[in-house]
């Protein structure tokens, strides 16, 4: 058996933190979370000197993967070193589990094409299916509900999945004038900076989006229920992306939809929350202090204690740093800070072997010191590297708190 002692951490567990605590892992799981009796600490124990323990950080929603392999217009890595590469940068922010959101669309505006996502799909499998990875890879399926290739790319990249948990579907409907661009003014400035477009030409581009996109209803209609009865027979977990109000919300639960993906409004947000439904938000909308795209702040509606999980959307590092923030700042404790990155997330994802301090779950874990109110990962553990003998006890307290003087 393989044994892993954590003394005098700050363990943040699910309904409190535990000061000067004990945490025992034994073969991949977590044993035992105590207090630290004095005088009594087990031979062998590393000495974390106050740092926070927290579980592994779960992402729902990570866009990272698309930027690491094209990260300029004209330039492109093969995917296999891109999946490489974010997961370096993934485990360094403090995430143990991570859904590569892959949008198996065209798309101009965001350099996006069906056969790069297909490539880059298969380059996570092959990863997750080596079991050497930092992390664990999983996917996040986002498909455009009103392409009209959309339905085959479907039922072929949903075809037998790799692990017991049903895969994250996203269903998205980026049209001007709803959902996350429901507010046009904001979207109207976007393409300008992005496209390098007048007024004028800006307008005649979102009508003409608009006018194209009317004519797609029926095939949303067709993607939409074929979705549905995958999500009812249990085969895929269905995430409803940038819902914007209650009729909606309805109307996508009735669906099959089992998520709430970046409510754009508070009324989407309320209603997901009163049906049960898991809410999940930006990290990158609390620590910038609102939607970029003009939409509901996400501090406000975690404030409602209408958000269970952040999401990292496309900047990894906002995860801890806006769970600490909204700690620091007193919007929540910090337990219910940290469970929206964990626990919460674990419930988005459909988990229940991780996302808690708690005996019996998997020990993915993060340590975590914040230097002047930044938080920094000192170091991280993955389940299965607990297993290996001496993934942790090289670590000494010197190494891990070099630069807090500790």
């Amino acid at each position: 058996m393989t044994r892993h002692l954590f003394a005098h951490a700050r363990a943040v567990l699910p309904d409190r933190t535990l000061d000067d605590a004990l945490v025992v892992v034994e073969d991949g799981r977590i044993t035992e979370v105590a207090p630290v009796i004095p005088g009594a600490v087990p031979t062998g124990a590393l000495d974390l000197g106050g740092a926070l323990l927290l579980p592994g950080i779960i992402d729902t929603h990570s866009d990272a993967l698309e930027k690491e392999q094209r990260p300029r217009p004209a330039v492109e890595f093969e995917p296999r070193f891109a999946v490489l590469s974010v997961e370096g940068r993934v485990r360094a922010a403090g995430v143990t589990t991570v859904h590569h959101a892959v949008g198996y669309q065209t798309d101009v505006l965001k350099d996006r094409t069906i056969e790069r996502s297909l490539a880059l799909a298969a380059a996570v499998w092959e990863r997750a299916a080596a079991g050497v990875g930092l992390v664990d890879h999983r996917l996040l399926h986002r498909f455009d509900a009103r392409a009209s290739e959309t339905l085959e790319i479907v039922k072929d990249v949903l075809a037998p999945q790799p692990h017991s948990e049903p895969p994250l579907v996203s269903y998205e409907d980026h049209t001007p004038g709803q959902g996350q661009f429901r507010n046009l003014d904001a979207y109207r400035a976007t393409i300008q900076r992005q496209q390098h477009l007048s007024a004028p030409d800006a307008d005649q581009l979102i009508r003409r989006l608009i006018e194209e996109r009317a004519d797609s209803i029926p095939q949303r209609a067709r993607t939409l229920a074929h979705l549905g009865q995958e999500a009812r027979a249990g085969r895929i977990r269905l995430l409803a992306h940038d819902v914007e109000s209650a009729e909606e919300l309805a109307e996508v639960r009735a669906e099959g939809a089992a998520v709430a993906e970046f409510p754009t409004t508070r009324e989407a947000a309320r209603a997901a929350h009163d049906s049960g439904m898991p809410v999940v938000a930006g990290a990158p909308n609390v620590l910038r202090g609102g939607s970029h795209s003009g939409n509901v702040s996400a501090e406000a509606l975690i404030t409602e204690g209408l958000v269970d999980n952040l999401s990292s959307d496309y900047m990894p590092t906002t995860l801890l740093a806006a769970a600490l923030h909204l700690a620091q700042r007193r919007v929540v404790p910090l337990h219910t800070a940290v469970a929206l990155i964990t626990s919460g997330a674990a419930r988005t994802a459909g988990f229940t072997d991780r996302g808690a301090l708690v005996p019996g779950r998997r020990a993915d874990l993060v340590v975590v010191t914040a230097d002047g109110g930044r938080p920094t990962v000192r170091m991280s553990l993955l389940a299965e590297e607990s297993r290996d003998g001496d993934a942790a006890a090289p670590l000494s307290a010197a190494r891990l708190f070099q630069s807090t003087g500790r």
